[in-house]
């Protein structure tokens, strides 16, 4: 038996923290596109159950075509059962809108846990409603007999909390007779041993939507063999762009295309549809000059979408401008003597040696 574990795909995302509206609206179809794709997948290899561990919609208010399209893959392809488990983005809008729940559209509730039965495989869960992890962990009753996957929406409680979703402690897990724990929340693929019998997984989100999400995004395939009782895991690269964040050192450059010619060799394998993060490091001299407007309009012609961050630190000779008489040496002199961070010093240096060269200042 094939089952697919995806999480986190937040159809109908409004992605406009980088994008113009356009290509927001373009972002958003490519992610219900993948998202149909994925369906089809399944359709194609077989695949009797997708457990969507949570986040489904981004939103309360999801636009009619988002919720038709999952609905209308879901009726049309009866042979797969879709195991949705509500997540902490998700609200009950979406069921709440549908007159007859497909027959194949399994869900969780809040109050106690759910199983589904496949011969000796079972897919169990539960939603995190008022119940903390504790009292939900030991409430999972399973038959050591049977091939378990355990499917929950929240964070691992070793993991480094960002916000104050529901926390999965994973030391109540243990011993429980789980071969799979099914995890949704966090963005990024992760996989690691449980305990002697099983491990647990995150299949990261289906498509990255900003640059916190880089890299490859998909899903995870298992393939259970029933009479040895044992299931391979295997991601599967899936999304149709990726974001990817380059890290160059501009060290010892002093000139936009100097600039350009380092970035460049940083993005040779990367493909021209997908989204690029750069940021500039190093120390660089007083007098470099870096046009970051006209980098990223040059990239953001080669790329889908492309975005700079000048991190770079300036490279001062302090004594060199000790009795500097110029106006330059009195401006730079001024401004190292003043109570500021480095990163404030660089930004008003630079801003000041472009005026004083008769540079525009943006």
């Amino acid at each position: 038996m094939k089952i697919i574990h995806c999480s986190d795909l937040h159809l109908d995302s409004k992605m406009k923290s980088n994008l113009d509206s356009q290509k927001a609206k373009e972002r958003r179809n490519e992610i219900l596109i993948t998202y149909q794709n994925m369906v089809q997948y399944a359709a194609d290899n077989d695949v009797k159950a997708i457990i969507i561990a949570g986040d489904m919609f981004d939103k309360k208010n999801i636009t009619m075509k988002a919720r038709n399209i999952v609905l209308d893959s879901i009726n049309a392809n009866s042979q797969i059962d879709f195991i949705y488990l509500k997540g902490n983005h998700d609200e009950l809008s979406f069921i709440e809108e549908i007159d007859q729940i497909p027959e194949n559209l399994k869900l969780f509730n809040t109050k106690k846990w759910q199983t589904y039965r496949y011969g000796n495989i079972t897919i169990s869960g539960i939603e995190f409603g008022e119940l903390n992890s504790y009292e939900i962990c030991s409430t999972l009753i399973l038959n050591k007999n049977d091939i378990n996957i355990v499917t929950l929406h929240g964070q691992e409680s070793n993991y480094d909390q960002k916000d104050k979703s529901e926390i999965i402690n994973l030391q109540e897990l243990k011993n429980k007779n789980i071969d799979y724990l099914a995890l949704g929340h966090i963005h990024k693929f992760k996989q690691g041993k449980l305990d002697n019998r099983g491990i647990y997984c995150y299949s990261g989100c289906l498509e990255g939507r900003g640059f916190d999400e880089c890299g490859e995004k998909g899903f995870v395939l298992l393939d259970i063999k029933e009479d040895t009782k044992t299931i391979e895991s295997k991601f599967i690269p899936f999304a149709g762009r990726i974001l990817y964040e380059i890290h160059v050192d501009v060290s010892n450059t002093t000139t936009t295309l100097e600039t350009k010619a380092k970035i460049d060799e940083k993005l040779k394998n990367i493909e021209e549809k997908a989204l690029v993060k750069i940021v500039l490091e190093g120390k660089v001299e007083v007098d470099s000059e870096r046009d970051i407007a006209y980098l990223e309009k040059q990239y953001n012609q080669i790329y889908y979408f492309a975005k700079i961050y000048d991190e770079t630190t300036l490279k001062i000779d302090y004594m060199s401008y000790e009795n500097d008489i110029s106006l330059k040496g009195e401006f730079i002199r001024l401004v190292l003597s003043q109570n500021l961070t480095e990163e404030e010093q660089r930004k008003i240096i630079v801003t000041g040696i472009k005026a004083l060269s008769g540079e525009e200042v943006i």
